[in-house]
């Protein structure tokens, strides 16, 4: 009988991210050789010392590693790959998500309704969160704008009170209207709390976006909450690929491995334009409902009853680009949610974002991004 790779997957099965790395492997694993898995129900955070006492494998894939852990797994000899996001180099092959992206995904997507004010509200001690936030205020600072940050410990329950109440305060004294970038989506349920305590209307006053995309957390906040879609299936699969290299004795790689986002789920928390031009905010509101339906400057200038001339100059001012280039902005992005998230043929994705023939849509897709629909789906895998 053929021997399998005995593999453990230290990875917290209580949140979406985790079980969607899990999902991941799994989809790799249909269509490669299986392994012999062990696997615990557990949290992120947990401390499995233990678990090398318990278990002995050939590889494991790990989301749990620090310093102390790292130590232990380097005596044991095993083939590791860390997606741990908590702490810097340990020495191990890692693949984690891209948080640059990420956050220049969330001050993209709040610079596109006008928002000139800007805050970000993440986790103290935490690698990935301080990832998030740096790359959100240097994406901002590009374009000339600042931004502000508050912090607090994780999982700090016990000071859950004190910590919405010195939300409210700070949230309080900023500008508004204001943009604000939770770098995960429990921290964006803190802040839509916060903004509910203090009576300041989202997405009126406060429009809030998070990352996780956890459909569960986010429309159980009040607003739903608006998300970034990181890609943790594809961490998974790629994962396991890796681990498999590793375990048959091929080097691992020099670089860490970042895995870009899908895009964004909006919803009621960032459902507004931050435009004081009614014209303008009237005109791209049509243009984000009507665009992939095949809408055309004209039918915009039909909706908004000014000179094309004054509307292009509109946008410019406000939006740094012409109606026609936000046109097509909205179009690409739907045609990269479908490309990511389905299965559809190029002549189905067309129709459903306003293109009349495939072919076109795939030159224009190509002169827009620098990539063709088919490597930019195979990429997203």
């Amino acid at each position: 009988m053929e021997q399998r790779p005995r593999v453990a997957l230290d990875v917290e099965t209580s949140r979406i991210y985790g079980r969607r790395i899990l999902e991941g492997i799994t989809r790799y694993l249909q269509s490669h050789q299986p392994w012999s898995i062990y696997v615990e129900q557990q949290d992120l955070g947990n401390t499995p010392r233990e678990l090398l006492k318990r278990w002995r494998g050939d590889g494991i894939i790990t989301r749990q590693a620090g310093p102390t852990y790292a130590k232990k797994l380097r005596r044991s000899r095993i083939a590791v790959v860390d997606l741990s996001d908590i702490h810097q180099d340990l020495g191990f092959p890692r693949i984690c998500s891209a948080d640059s992206e990420i956050a220049s995904l969330a001050a993209e997507h709040l610079r596109e309704r006008g928002f000139t004010s800007f805050a970000c509200c993440g986790f103290s001690e935490q690698y990935w969160s301080s990832r998030r936030s740096t790359a959100f205020t240097e994406a901002l600072d590009a374009f000339g704008f600042s931004c502000e940050l508050y912090e607090s410990q994780w999982g700090g329950t016990q000071f859950w009170e004190k910590d919405q109440s010195n939300l409210c305060r700070w949230l309080e004294a900023l500008p508004k209207p204001l943009g604000l970038f939770a770098t995960n989506d429990v921290r964006g349920q803190h802040i839509l709390d916060a903004c509910f305590r203090c009576k300041l209307a989202v997405p009126e006053e406060v429009a809030v976006i998070g990352v996780d995309n956890d459909e569960l957390l986010c429309g159980l906040s009040n607003p739903p909450l608006t998300s970034v879609i990181p890609n943790p299936e594809r961490i998974g699969y790629e994962a396991a690929s890796l681990l498999n290299e590793l375990m048959t004795g091929r080097p691992a790689p020099d670089h860490v491995i970042e895995v870009p986002p899908l895009g964004i789920e909006t919803r009621q928390s960032t459902d507004i334009l931050a435009i004081p031009d009614n014209d303008v905010a009237s005109a791209v509101s049509y243009i984000r409902k009507n665009a992939c339906s095949g809408a055309t400057v004209n039918d915009v200038l039909r909706h908004v009853p000014v000179s094309r001339s004054l509307l292009e100059r509109r946008f410019r001012k406000y939006l740094n680009r012409s109606p026609q280039a936000e046109i097509r902005n909205v179009q690409i992005k739907r045609i990269k949610e479908l490309l990511a998230a389905t299965d559809l043929p190029l002549e189905r994705i067309a129709a459903l974002t306003g293109f009349e023939h495939p072919e076109y849509m795939s030159v224009v897709f190509k002169r827009e991004t620098g990539d063709t629909p088919g490597r930019f789906r195979r990429n997203a895998v």
